[in-house]
């Protein structure tokens, strides 16, 4: 079967794209097709020589005076107004910092605090996990507290805000499907009904456009080692509006969220803005990596990289649809662009996690989910159209020769 568009126009495509170049910012081993950048970025080639001046210059021979030489200090904030660029956020209103397990545990008491009076947190039930589960472990440490799941508790989050909803925690992105959802609507009904918002922006940052002001979320969190590449490990963020600075606490009262950490006092006075949500010291080693991420966005605009991940990903859907069908493959992503992120989720009743495994045999790098899952994440800084057109034509191959029911790729690995 030949997959129409043919290579050669995939190709034709490539030969038009304003952001061919950025690939060559990026470790890519020849062979490879990498769509897995909606879990781990790939390394860019500035990272190595970052990591090495950091530990051989800054760490080696800067010893502790790299904490003001270097700027090691501050990097949690430095990076947070990077992210402050690319997010649509002000100065002083993100700080980078810890995982995103832990901001959000942190933002979820922020946001309790500030709502004396109610008591009940809002999720979405099809929230990814670790989201559900820092929501539960909040909910446990304050009297009185409840969590309410749609889905489980209610069939939409717009009935679920009530007078005693204190915050709504969503997700711009779905982690499973990529679908947007409208979290600029959503914010307006829960301030509507005294509610805050607090957003997860893990699978949209980098890769969609995105603008917390105009959102008008209270808080957000998100990770930087997707669509960020800030390499695995890498920090989080957590961001809150400038107009809720000095307004809010949170548990988690480490030192360097002190006002004046470097006065040693014994009780603890809460630090200005953001830096309100600091807790430890932290990884200077992954936030130099992360700076480098960031710097690969410096002469890139986002609406730029949304373009041509959407014409990715709808080349994607177009030349699956040819065959999906004719072996039961499903599209759990919806067909229509404009409703997506960078991602496109296809399902198999059978043998989605074998055929992800039999791909990556391939070389076409993407990841499975339960419960019969495959993400394939279109990162448009280092994908090329052809690229797109290789890893369908594997996908086809995989299903017509059924080599994804052999055994060994049917034995499950620990991280899918």
């Amino acid at each position: 079967m030949a997959l129409t568009p043919t290579r050669s126009a995939a190709e034709a495509l490539d030969s038009q794209d304003p952001l061919a170049h950025k690939r060559d910012e990026f470790f890519i081993e020849e062979g490879t097709i990498y769509l897995d950048g909606n879990s781990l970025g790939p390394a860019p080639k500035a990272v190595f020589d970052s990591i090495d001046r950091t530990m051989r210059e800054e760490w080696a021979k800067g010893l502790i005076r790299s904490h003001n030489t270097a700027g090691w200090f501050m990097l949690t904030d430095t990076l947070g107004d990077r992210l402050a660029q690319l997010l649509g956020a002000g100065e002083g209103e993100i700080v980078v910092c810890d995982t995103t397990s832990l901001n959000i545990y942190k933002t979820l008491h922020a946001a309790l605090s500030m709502k004396p009076g109610r008591r009940k947190i809002v999720a979405e039930g099809t929230s990814f996990p670790t989201n559900l589960y820092m929501a539960e472990g909040v909910r446990s440490t304050l009297d009185g507290a409840t969590l309410a799941l749609e889905g489980r508790d209610g069939d939409r989050i717009e009935d679920m805000i009530d007078a005693d909803t204190a915050v709504v925690m969503l997700n711009h992105v779905d982690y499973r499907s990529g679908v947007i959802r409208d979290v600029k609507a959503l914010t307006k009904l829960a301030h509507e009904r005294g509610a805050l918002v607090m957003v997860d922006m893990c699978h949209s940052a980098g890769v969609i456009p995105v603008d917390l002001h105009d959102l008008n979320v209270d808080f957000a969190v998100g990770c930087t080692y997707k669509y960020l590449n800030g390499g695995p490990g890498s920090p989080a963020y957590a961001y809150a509006a400038k107009r809720h600075h000095g307004k809010f606490t949170q548990p988690l009262s480490g030192w360097h969220g002190h006002a004046a950490p470097f006065k040693f006092e014994q009780s603890y006075r809460q630090g200005e803005g953001a830096r309100a949500l600091l807790c430890g010291t932290q990884h200077t080693l992954s936030m130099r990596a992360l700076q480098s991420g960031l710097a690969v966005f410096d002469d890139v605009e986002i609406t730029d990289l949304y373009s041509k991940g959407r014409a990715l990903s709808d080349l994607f859907v177009q030349l699956v649809e040819s065959f999906a069908d004719d072996f039961g493959i499903g599209f759990y992503s919806p067909k229509d662009g404009t409703l997506r992120n960078g991602q496109v989720s296809l399902t198999h009743a059978e043998g989605g996690y074998a055929i992800v495994q039999a791909l990556i045999a391939r070389g076409v790098i993407g990841d499975f989910r339960q419960p019969n899952v495959m993400r394939f994440g279109f990162t448009p800084l280092y994908l090329r159209f052809a690229d797109v057109w290789d890893a369908a034509n594997h996908l086809y191959e995989v299903m017509k020769t059924e080599e994804w029911k052999e055994d060994r790729f049917n034995v499950v690995n620990t991280v899918t």
